[in-house]
């Protein structure tokens, strides 16, 4: 027979854990704080209490006490206590509590630490920390070795013999090869230490044992502190050999019968029915969604950060000489008159003007014409624009430069609309472009750009958008520029977010930040802050408005609508009232451009996937996916304890008859990878699970959630906020409505509402998890709002763990307010009062992006998380 295994003794290591010595727990304990310590950046734990070879003076002498239990994170903890706590626990059992305490609190650290320092500081003048309880563990071994060679002093392996004492040494040389950053000369001195005590040269330092007891018998050590051994304790007493039984039929000498041993063996069937397990999911899911909330708010520290840099070479960003200004200000004055004069003229007249001055600087120009119907409202316009032919390229690639007639705020962009033809004519003189260049002069800052990006890569509705009869190639950078008044800007503020939550290349942010702060001088601000000091308060809360705006995933400029299509876009939108004129923005506008027509190939080294602190400080995915992750992951972690719930049977009551049955039936002998458990029966009974209801309604629920996606994209602007009050009411009814019509057909017994529960939940996890890799701000704030699902609903355990319990009236109450209170309309209601937006105007402008942009937000609303908050709520309701 192929040899198994040993299945988990859980009880053994159980006991083993309980009976541990006084002074193993007290290490233990030191370790864990100590760990828990280096979490916090006030006080650097690390670097209080390593050994650093040059930091040893008469004032920092305790660094020998206290570098065995500091670690460098929780791994190093660990470990370090997985190897420690055995070997320590049986010298303990050995030699008795004090004298360990006096040992290890003593020369077994102090020893170790200053042989280490005179190698290091004194032979080879070097300053290497070490630090970690490893260097007990070689103390120990080095003990167990010497041990081991009295008794046993040589291994033989075929004719060679390989003395025991070597054994410490091997560990060493494995530990150094595999482990990084592994101390080998601290290591060493561990050894050589314990070597040193095994002989028996170090007793000198130990306390008289004579001494010892008088100590123990004035303080009664023995009968004060649970755990300790005593000096005549040791290894026999308490700690001891449990005395055995002699009873033969127990004692497996007899043909047939069961050894005791074997008897008291769990395994892993049994186990699985502890009713204890089912206790964790709920406080293990609630550390989950802790953790990820820390884990966000430590983004913004310099340890979780970085800088800004430039992956691109090929970029050179601020590294040309700019020349616009000068007699071009009074072109731009030229212009500014005349698109003045076409305030209040309608579309055509404005795009007719706009082609002759395009056609008049040498240009070819062209017009198209739109119109979208979104919520009730038609949004028309007409875009010109004109395209100026690189004498060094060959028409495959393009650069845009956008402005947009009426800026996000519907002001009027003239500034930015004369800048835009004044650097058209600009750069027709010049003859360096390798790009085509293309002037994009919009209606509106939403419609508008999407109806020509659509139509330049021939995804548009002929309904909807005129094609376009002038292309140029592919599509390589988009700036637009927005200035909306006529004085001077202090700071230039870059948008970058484009929708539902894509960004551009950080390359062509990085570039844009230091042209406009490194070489022109300008300010740089992001998601409107102002004013920025470089704090943690400004890091949280410039990030925190980026999740906002990533998670809503609307249009935040005209650049938005090329994000997309992968072609990198942000808009300089100047602010403030300082003393930087309409030629500085220019320059930056120039500036940026010679950087793009030096690229090469598309922007792909850098990072797609970013949260920016302040405009130098970023944090990339792999460093802020873990939060959203671990939010998404609480509600699998309760779906897969639900679903073990499910299986179990359902609980009798005390006066049933079955009750009595169960205990005549008593127990049943289960045998398992060679040993025996005695189960009760009732652990055996295998439960049906009734799967199809709870999953048709979790299924209906969803395609439910397609009612308020069509009503909230269909009604009109002026209707809307008050269709979201009218929605907000309906909520609180209709969980109890359905709950009302689901019980008139069939009853929903305990282990079906949990199975409800489960599916919803899982379902829910699955839909964040993998939403958290494409828009992981909205993820994350869908995941927070939606954590109470996870502990409604029927609690975990039942009184004595054997069955589902029933959801008791206080418990339906408190999760019916807090539900209601957390349901999505209430929370978008909530959320436009806190801002001080119009309800209407927000839906308004969600049901345009999704009619017009493919806005994805309101379907993770109406059809993700909605359906999940509307199970919880059915399953708590009072009419179950």
């Amino acid at each position: 027979m192929a040899p198994t295994l040993p299945s988990l003794d859980v009880r053994r290591l159980r006991s083993y854990v309980f009976r541990l010595p006084l002074f193993t727990r007290v290490i233990l304990v030191f370790i864990a704080i100590f760990w828990i310590l280096e979490l916090q950046q006030v006080w650097n734990v690390i670097q209080w209490g390593a050994l650093i070879p040059q930091e040893i003076n008469l004032a920092t002498m305790y660094r020998l006490n206290t570098y065995p239990v500091i670690h460098r994170g929780f791994l190093h903890a660990f470990f370090n206590t997985l190897a420690l706590v055995p070997l320590l626990e049986r010298f303990e059992s050995e030699h008795g509590t004090l004298l360990t305490a006096a040992m290890f609190g003593g020369p077994l650290s102090t020893l170790p630490g200053a042989a280490y320092l005179l190698v290091e500081r004194g032979i080879f003048r070097q300053n290497a920390a070490i630090l970690g309880a490893s260097i007990w563990v070689f103390v120990l071994l080095g003990v167990e070795g010497i041990k081991t060679f009295k008794s046993n002093p040589y291994f033989i392996i075929s004719t060679f013999r390989i003395p025991t004492w070597t054994t410490p040494l091997v560990i060493l040389l494995f530990a150094t090869v595999l482990i990084p950053g592994t101390s080998l000369l601290g290591h060493l001195c561990s050894v050589g230490v314990g070597y040193t005590y095994g002989l028996g040269y170090l007793k000198i330092l130990a306390p008289p044992e004579k001494a010892l007891r008088w100590i123990e018998g004035k303080l009664n050590l023995l009968g004060r502190l649970p755990h300790y051994v005593s000096i005549d304790q040791k290894t026999y007493g308490r700690y001891g050999v449990l005395p055995t039984t002699s009873n033969p039929s127990l004692s497996g000498t007899d043909e047939g019968s069961v050894p005791l041993t074997y008897m008291e063996a769990p395994t892993i069937l049994a186990l699985r029915r502890d009713p204890r397990l089912l206790k964790i999911p709920p406080y293990l899911s609630a550390l989950l969604i802790l953790i990820g909330v820390v884990w966000l708010f430590l983004l913004p520290l310099n340890e979780y950060s970085r800088r800004t840099y430039i992956s691109e070479n090929a970029l050179l960003p601020g590294q040309v000489h700019t020349y616009f200004g000068g007699s071009e200000q009074n072109v731009f004055n030229a212009y500014k008159h005349e698109v003045q004069s076409l305030s209040g003229k309608g579309h055509e007249d404005i795009a007719a003007k706009l082609i002759d001055i395009f056609r008049s600087i040498g240009l070819k120009a062209a017009t198209q014409k739109y119109g979208y119907h979104a919520a009730g409202k038609i949004h028309s316009g007409e875009n010109a624009y004109a395209v100026l032919q690189a004498p060094r390229g060959d028409a495959t690639e393009a650069i845009v430069l956008l402005a947009a007639w009426t800026n996000m705020d519907n002001e009027p962009n003239h500034s930015g609309v004369a800048l835009a033809l004044t650097l058209a004519r600009y750069f027709k003189r010049w003859s360096l472009w390798s790009k085509d260049i293309i002037v994009l002069i919009t209606s509106d800052s939403k419609a508008g750009p999407q109806a020509w990006v659509d139509a330049y890569h021939d995804e548009h509705s002929p309904l909807s958008a005129a094609p376009l009869p002038l292309k140029s190639g592919a599509l390589q950078g988009v700036v637009v520029v927005d200035k909306a008044f006529d004085h001077k800007f202090m700071s230039l503020h870059i948008v970058y977010d484009g929708i539902n939550g894509q960004l551009p290349n950080l390359d062509l942010l990085n570039s844009a930040v230091h042209i406009a702060s490194g070489q022109m001088g300008i300010r740089v601000a992001l998601q409107r802050m102002w004013k920025h000091n470089d704090s943690y308060r400004d890091r949280l809360q410039t990030m925190l408005r980026g999740m906002v705006s990533q998670g809503l995933g609307h249009t935040s400029g005209p650049h938005s609508s090329f994000i997309p299509y992968h072609v990198d876009a942000l808009t300089f939108q100047a602010v403030g009232d300082g003393w930087q004129d309409e030629m500085a923005l220019g320059r930056c506008v120039e500036s940026t451009f010679r950087s793009l027509n030096n690229l090469l190939e598309h922007f792909h080294q850098s990072f797609f996937f970013y949260l920016l602190m302040q405009s130098q400080r970023f944090v990339s995915i792999g460093t802020y996916l873990p939060s959203a992750m671990l939010v998404a992951v609480n509600f699998t972690i309760m779906a897969i304890a639900l679903w073990i719930l499910s299986g179990r049977p359902t609980k009798p009551s005390v006066e049933s008859p079955k009750a009595e049955k169960a205990e005549e039936q008593g127990v049943e002998f289960v045998e398992k990878d060679g040993m025996v458990a005695a189960v009760p029966m009732k652990d055996l009974a295998i439960v049906e699970r009734q799967l199809f209801l709870p999953m048709a309604l979790v299924v209906s629920s969803h395609f439910l959630g397609a009612l308020p996606l069509y009503v909230f994209n269909n009604t009109r602007p002026e209707a809307l906020s008050q269709t979201l009050v009218l929605c907000v009411l309906a909520n609180v009814h209709l969980p109890t409505f359905l709950a009302v019509l689901i019980s008139g057909y069939t009853t929903l017994s305990s282990h079906r509402l949990i199975l409800l529960q489960c599916f919803s939940l899982l379902l829910l996890g699955m839909f964040l998890a993998t939403l958290a890799t494409l828009n992981f701000s909205l993820a994350f704030l869908v995941g927070l709002l939606a954590a109470p699902l996870s502990f409604s609903g029927v609690p975990m355990s039942a009184e004595n763990g054997d069955a589902p319990a029933k959801i008791g009236f206080r418990r339906k109450l408190v999760c019916n307010v807090v539900l209601h209170l957390l349901s999505p309309p209430v929370v978008v209601w909530a959320l436009c009062k806190i801002v001080g937006v119009d309800a209407g105007a927000m839906l308004a402008e969600a049901a345009f992006g999704w009619k017009v942009s493919g806005l994805w937000t309101q379907v993770v609303i109406c059809c993700v998380w909605w359906p999940a908050w509307l199970v919880g709520a059915v399953i708590v309701s009072p009419m179950l």
